[in-house]
């Protein structure tokens, strides 16, 4: 027995003893790292964004409700509760003044703030600054500490309330605290359980700036000017001390994020009016590794401090130090009146970065020290401080921000609303009782159903009445699909509700075809005109949907296929005046592979265009090729171009598509003519039986495409086919009614 004991140790010993040793940053996947299909190929169509945020990595899974949990919140304790987290200051790391407010303000802020209107991407939503890069971004230094603060709170309300919106709330929280009243409120964003596949620039360290062209020309789709800065420099272009200069990089930057001068002078002027920057030491001497690059045992921390205490009055964040104002925890017009007030002279942090502060030793005592009350501190400011004073279109705002108190209270907090609930996509998805009575023309409103909704029997005698109006197929699948495929699952933006379609800027789209476009939607107008003198009524918005919808129904049959599409009405149609031109321009596709349009001034190939366009509309792998083949079997293509139209009955519901693409007695090559473009020939004579882009011939060349296409172009499939296309072709339709979902 004595011996057993013996071995049973010796084998424990063994065996832990080996798992400790080796669990260390040296060794820790060295030999044993997978190489990833990407890493041989880099060209190779990466279908990644296909596959992220499934349902299987969701802990909570498929049924749970997050809307209904958060209504059940009481919403005023939880404020209450925040508050005392606010002034109740941890050891582990101090609070400024006494008051976390301006921590969580920062925090809230570089959540949404990484929002871009080009491609709808970055936000609050999914609650993203908890994953790699963001966590680790420079710009967003030790919010990894305000996001721990939070940690009792979220523990406590656990599931009621997402890390997402919990963010946003806590901002809001920090700036009632602090004397100032918001704008309001809305929750509803769920979290994201993985890191999102986002291109945030071409640079492979951060701080770097290979993102631009030309005369600074900032490439498309990126917002901010270097990697890892959620906006721009504080001290100027690449480190350049010119207020000028950077306010080109101001105007750029916000205005890629949504936001025009005054609210850009609103954010900045308002902002800068809590908290401090911080920069006691250098930080390349003193400042460890990024939550992502630190040890194991720091738990998700990083940024580790080496100097003195390492907090405090000793913390290292930005490499800039100190406060705009002499109460950094109160809402007031300091910030403005010190901007105007002082003359500005250059000088450097402790920890080397350049700042500002007043002329000849102005305004020396002015500001508390965050942590020693028997210090004081002159005011400071950014280089991107002094682009308002300096600019003249932010000089004239400000100036009136200045002599206005309230104007600027009010511009502060509709911008600080509209930074945090940009990517939040229609009202429907608002929820809660703090929600503003007004809707907002960025909020892209639709008007209220007034009116009594369709029946079964009418649907039937409106279809009846499609079909007898002379409109083909083509060009109701072309309508209904250019109306709802604007959506835009990043911000939730788009889709056929509002019939913006008949709008300007999208009714002259070129994609549109919009000769077409008008033709097809005066038909459909005056069917409308004629059913709504009746008692029921149907919105142009519904009725392009129901277009669309029997033109398939049409196709399937004529296919020998019997399918019934979804209908859901409800649908209302939004005016030029709710209608902001210039934000509904960004929604232009400048590629729809679905439709074989590819248009110029591209940052991505055709076929990635395609991969982004499916992850746009949330499509599935399946539901992306199935689609796709569909759409050309339909002989839906933009300027009813012939290109991969691989059928000879166009128009008909089959799976022709992926059954020729596939036949191997076809043999393609690139036109001699057209780049771009694919010519199939007969391998026996050498005619030409087809041509193609791109986008088309990936289904055969793509390895795990062509897997996917052979199932629908088996001779089992004809069934399939249809059925798995009108369930795709519906989540299209249905993406942006959140009103029933």
């Amino acid at each position: 027995m004595r011996n057993f004991r013996r071995f049973t140790i010796a084998l424990l010993v063994l065996f832990l003893g080996p798992i400790g040793a080796a669990d260390t940053k040296e060794t820790q996947g060295m030999d044993r790292q997978n190489t990833s299909n990407q890493f041989w190929w880099p060209e190779r169509l990466d279908l990644a964004p296909l596959r992220q945020h499934s349902a299987e990595s969701n802990p909570l899974g498929r049924q749970y409700n997050y809307a209904k949990a958060f209504k059940e919140l009481d919403i005023q304790t939880l404020k209450q509760e925040i508050k005392t987290v606010m002034t109740t200051s941890q050891d582990w790391w101090p609070a400024d003044y006494g008051h976390y407010g301006p921590f969580f303000i920062r925090m809230a802020w570089h959540s949404a703030g990484t929002y871009r209107i080009s491609d709808g991407r970055g936000g609050a939503g999914g609650g993203q600054q908890r994953f790699e890069p963001l966590n680790s971004w420079p710009d967003n230094a030790n919010l990894d500490k305000a996001r721990r603060l939070l940690w009792p709170i979220k523990k406590k309300y656990g599931n009621k309330i997402s890390w997402a919106d919990l963010m946003v709330l806590t901002g809001n929280v920090a700036l009632e605290s602090m004397g100032f009243k918001t704008y309001g409120f809305a929750g509803g964003r769920t979290d994201d359980w993985e890191a999102d596949l986002v291109y945030w620039g071409p640079e492979k360290k951060f701080l770097e700036d290979q993102r631009y062209k030309g005369n600074r020309e900032l490439k498309n789709p990126l917002a901010a000017v270097q990697m890892g800065l959620i906006y721009v420099n504080p001290e100027g272009p690449n480190g350049n001390p010119d207020p000028l200069a950077a306010a080109k990089d101001i105007r750029e930057t916000f205005g890629r994020m949504a936001m025009n001068d005054e609210e850009t002078v609103a954010l900045i002027a308002g902002g800068h009016t809590f908290g401090k920057a911080h920069g006691k030491a250098d930080p390349s001497k003193h400042v460890g590794k990024e939550p992502a690059a630190a040890g194991i045992e720091e738990q998700g921390f990083g940024w580790k401090n080496n100097y003195k205490k390492g907090n405090a009055e000793d913390t290292i964040t930005s490499g800039l130090e100190g406060a705009w104002t002499a109460n950094p925890t109160k809402w007031t017009t300091q910030y403005l009146n010190n901007l105007f007030g002082f003359e500005w002279v250059q000088t450097k942090s402790p920890a080397g970065a350049i700042q500002w502060i007043p002329k000849d030793g102005a305004g020396a005592n002015m500001v508390p020290d965050a942590h020693d009350k028997s210090l004081r501190h002159a005011p400071i400011m950014f280089t991107t401080d002094l682009a308002l004073k300096f600019d003249p279109s932010y000089k004239v705002i400000a100036k009136r921000f200045q002599e206005n108190p309230k104007e600027f209270e009010l511009a502060f907090a509709k911008a600080w609303f509209k930074l945090t609930h940009r990517d939040m996509g229609p009202l429907t998805r608002y929820i809660g009782k703090d929600l503003p009575k007004e809707a907002l023309i960025w909020q892209d409103p639709v008007p209220s159903v007034s009116h009594k909704l369709v029946t079964v029997k009418e649907i039937e005698s409106l279809k009846g009445k499609i079909l007898k109006s002379g409109l083909s197929i083509p060009q109701l699948v072309r309508t209904a699909w250019a109306s709802a495929s604007t959506f835009r699952s990043t911000d939730m933006r788009g889709g056929a509700n509002g019939a913006r379609i008949r709008l300007t800027p999208q009714k002259n789209w070129v994609v549109n075809d919009p000769e077409e476009l008008s033709k097809v939607l005066n038909k459909l107008e005056q069917i409308q005109e004629d059913f709504n003198k009746s008692g029921s009524k149907i919105s142009l918005a519904d009725l392009i949907v129901l277009a669309g919808n029997v033109a398939i129904e049409e196709a399937a049959k004529k296919a020998g296929v019997k399918v019934s599409v979804p209908f859901t009405p409800g649908r209302t149609d939004a005016s030029l005046e709710q209608t902001d031109e210039y934000s509904f321009s960004v929604l232009e596709p400048k590629a729809d592979a679905f439709r074989n349009y590819y248009g110029p001034g591209n940052y991505m190939s055709p076929t990635e265009m395609l991969v982004d366009k499916a992850n746009m509309l949330s499509l599935s792998i399946p539901e992306m090729t199935v689609l796709l083949g569909g759409m050309r079997a339909l002989d839906a293509n933009a300027g009813k171009s012939k290109h991969g139209i691989l059928t000879s009955k166009p128009g008909v519901l089959t799976n022709d598509f992926f059954v020729n693409l596939l036949d191997m007695s076809t043999k393609w090559q690139k036109s001699e003519q057209t780049e771009g473009l694919y010519e199939g020939l007969d391998r026996k004579t050498g005619s030409k039986r087809w041509t193609a882009t791109s986008v088309d011939l990936i289904f055969g060349s793509h390895s795990e495409l062509r897997a996917v296409a052979e199932v629908y172009a088996s001779d089992d499939a004809k069934e399939k086919f249809v059925k798995d296309f009108v369930s795709a072709w519906n989540k299209v339709m249905m993406s942006d009614r959140f009103d029933v979902k």
